[in-house]
Parts: C-alpha cells; structure tokens; sequence
C-alpha cells in the first residue's frame, strides 16, 4: 500500500508529465482521469486527451473549453451536452471547421455556427443541416474556401453566377459541378482554365472551340 507521501509524489509526476504531452494521462486514466487539475493540464497541451477524462470532466465546460480550444476536434470526446453548447461548439468550429460534425443537430443548423465552420473549411458543409447546405451565403462561404463542394450545392445555386465564379476562381475543376448555361458562360469558364487548365473538358462545346479559352488553357498546363 502506498503512503502518502508516494502517493503524492506520484500525482506530481503525473501532472509533470501530461504537461510535457497530454497523451500521457492514457497510462493514468484510471487514477487521475477525474482529476480536475492533471486533465485540464492535459487537454490544454493535447485537446485529445479528453478522451480519458471521466464523464464527469467530459462534462465540465471549462476543461471542455480548454481541449477545443486546443484542438477543434475534441469536441467529440465531450459530453452530449456540451455537444449542444453554443460558446463551446463555436470556439471548436472556429478551430477546425470539421468539429460541425459532433455538434448537436440543433447546432449544425444555427448560422453563425455553420458559417464560422465553412470560413474554416469549405468541406464542412458536408456536416451542416440540410436547409443551410442550400443557404446562399453559406455555400458561397464554403466555395471560397473549398470550390470543389459546389458539387453539394442545389440545382438552383449551381446556377448561382456569382457563387460558381467563387467556385471555378478557387478550384477550376468545380466547374464541373456548374449549371449547363453557365458552363457555356465564356467568363466563367475562362476563370476556371485559368485556374485548372484541365477544366476545359468540363466547358461547352461552344466554348472547347473559343480560341482565347483554349489558349488559356494551353497557357495554364505549359506554365505548371
């Protein structure tokens, strides 16, 4: 049996070590997974180290905080709860746009949120509720970021002029994913081979033939 004096050594060296990497409180969970101290040391060095916090701490929204904003990603390991708190989710979504997809179904649908998750990553919208993967400004936020993730907006926003050039400007390829009129928008495809002179295929057939957008083109691929 331990006296107390080894036992209090060894929380020192506990503490000391999930200080220098979080990772370390995996060796200890079972003694200082509860410890409010040792956990907030660890998770504020590797917010994955929430993992082998207790419930109880998985549920405390300072050390919740302290892990998200650490590494978004965390938020998995947090309780239902605050998988469901706004401040919480915001400052995870901040950090690493792909956090939206441990946030509560409630949450994915709140704007500011979602908004904030695409600003970080365009591909985060993949993770938002349905009517906000159709919100204009949502979409045009996540093709600027991401323009390949035209190819989940709707029929409607594919069509939409602006958030297509967004798109083609960001990522050439996503002309793809673009309205048949607006594939045979000379301005639009001409941005797109700018950007990725392979996009011509993806261009009307009109628009394989227009001499200035297929050198463009050809310009694209000889200077890559």
């Amino acid at each position: 049996m331990k006296t107390s004096k080894q036992i209090a050594d060894e929380r020192d060296m506990v503490l000391e070590l999930v200080k220098r990497n979080g990772w370390k409180l995996m060796s200890w969970e079972d003694e200082y997974g509860n410890d409010r101290e040792i956990v907030n040391a660890a998770v504020t060095r590797d917010g994955y180290a929430l993992r082998y916090a207790s419930d109880d701490l998985r549920n405390d929204r300072e050390i919740v905080n302290a892990a998200v904003e650490n590494v978004g990603g965390a938020i998995q390991y947090a309780s239902r709860a605050l998988r469901n708190d706004r401040d919480i989710v915001l400052a995870a979504v901040k950090k690493d746009g792909y956090a939206l997809q441990y946030a509560s179904d409630n949450l994915r649908n709140d704007r500011e949120i979602v908004n904030a998750a695409v600003e970080n990553v365009g591909g985060a919208i993949q993770y938002a509720s349905r009517e906000l993967r159709n919100d204009r400004e949502i979409v045009l936020a996540a093709v600027k970021k991401d323009g390949i993730v035209l190819r989940s907006a709707s029929d409607d926003l594919r069509n939409d002029r602006d958030i297509v050039m967004e798109a083609v400007t960001e990522d050439g390829y996503a002309l793809r994913y673009a309205s048949d009129g607006l594939r045979n928008d000379r301005d639009i495809v001409l941005a797109a081979v700018k950007n990725v002179g392979e996009a011509l295929q993806y261009a009307s057939r009109d628009l394989r033939n227009d001499r200035e957008i297929v050198m463009a083109a050809r310009w694209r691929r000889i200077i890559i």
